[in-house]
């Protein structure tokens, strides 16, 4: 059964699909990777789904169109919602979270990715249901104790804003719990590029902000370096396109390897320059790059060099290959940023 994300938005919606068993919860729903993560179990025949989020934002709702679920549950109710209905469950992707790292309010943070974080593990803990969360590579602030998803690492971690605190934090907490899901995997996602972000406005990706800039003004701009040791243009990221992401989450509730934190990256760190080179190719434009200054707000809490040790995962049997930067950006550019803008590549 479709019920499409445009019509009136309901806290529950209460038609039932037809089939029975188990559901499949999914958290930030409208969002970016756990609307992509919907779609993905869609094509895997995964119809049962509760999608959660506050779905009011009118340039979420594209992300669901035309996916099938069984109920949309709003965000603030969804426990309630739970112990009154008791519907079984078999898996719960926790992918909602409070992502923007210029809100500074702690407090935000806390409530949505610290303390709704809890309810859900309690939740998964009390009813045996696996889980997956995410967690983020801004855990490891500016990556001076390395990219290790090992567990004596959250402890000694200062995350550079207030999101990587909260994320580490949960982390942490995760860590010392006695009672615990029978499964559970914290992801450290890295760099994040691909459909459904455009509603994310400034924490979108680079791609899809270079995409904008170079079909308004034929050129792109990149961020000059205020770092010895890194040259305009070359500070380097582990950039990960979000269907892989999303092939690991549904791998690793299905096949359950040992509990605990893994990075989620490609484990190669490339330049902004080379990604933005990438995004040229895709729109078929020789490139023209130009620099200007970091802002101020964030210059002291920049990333200049992020790479997953991917070694974890390898070793838990995930054995599928990751998109290469250029494979990724063509695709993304070829095939949703062109088609949206009405633009011919």
């Amino acid at each position: 059964m479709n019920m499409s994300a445009d019509s009136e938005r309901q806290p529950v919606a209460t038609t039932r699909p037809e089939n029975g068993g188990p559901y499949t919860i999914v958290t930030g729903a409208a969002g970016f990777i756990a609307s992509r993560l919907a779609r993905h179990l869609n094509a895997l025949g995964e119809r049962r789904l509760i999608l959660v989020d506050a779905f009011g934002r009118a340039d979420k709702q594209p992300n669901l169109r035309d996916v099938d679920f069984a109920y949309k549950v709003d965000r603030d109710i969804l426990f309630a919602w739970l112990q009154a209905e008791g519907p079984p469950v078999a898996r719960f992707y926790h992918l909602g979270a409070r992502t923007d790292t210029t809100e500074f309010d702690y407090r935000v943070h806390e409530r949505l990715n610290v303390e709704y974080s809890k309810a859900a593990w309690a939740y998964c803990a009390r009813h045996a249901v696996p889980l997956v969360y995410a967690s983020s590579a801004a855990t490891y602030g500016d990556g001076s104790l390395g990219y290790s998803d090992d567990h004596a690492l959250p402890d000694r971690l200062q995350p550079l804003n207030p999101y990587g605190v909260s994320k580490n934090e949960f982390d942490r907490w995760a860590l010392r719990q006695t009672e615990a899901p029978p499964h559970w995997y914290g992801l450290k996602f890295f760099n994040v590029y691909g459909p459904g972000e455009a509603h994310k406005g400034r924490m979108a990706s680079v791609v899809f902000h270079a995409f904008r800039q170079i079909r308004a003004c034929g050129h792109v701009e990149l961020f000059r370096s205020h770092r010895p040791g890194f040259r305009d243009g070359w500070q380097l990221r582990d950039f990960i396109h979000v269907d892989d992401v999303v092939a690991v989450c549904h791998w690793l509730a299905g096949h359950r390897p040992a509990s605990g934190l893994h990075n989620l990256g490609t484990g190669q760190a490339r330049s902004f320059e080379d990604l933005a080179k990438a995004t040229f190719a895709g729109m078929g434009i020789p490139p023209d790059i130009r620099y200007i200054d970091m802002p101020e707000d964030i210059r002291d809490k920049y990333q200049y060099f992020t790479q997953a040790d991917m070694h974890k995962l390898r070793t838990a049997g995930y054995e599928s290959p990751f998109r290469t930067l250029e494979e990724g950006v063509a695709d993304y550019v070829r095939h949703h940023l062109v088609p949206a803008a009405g633009a011919t590549p």
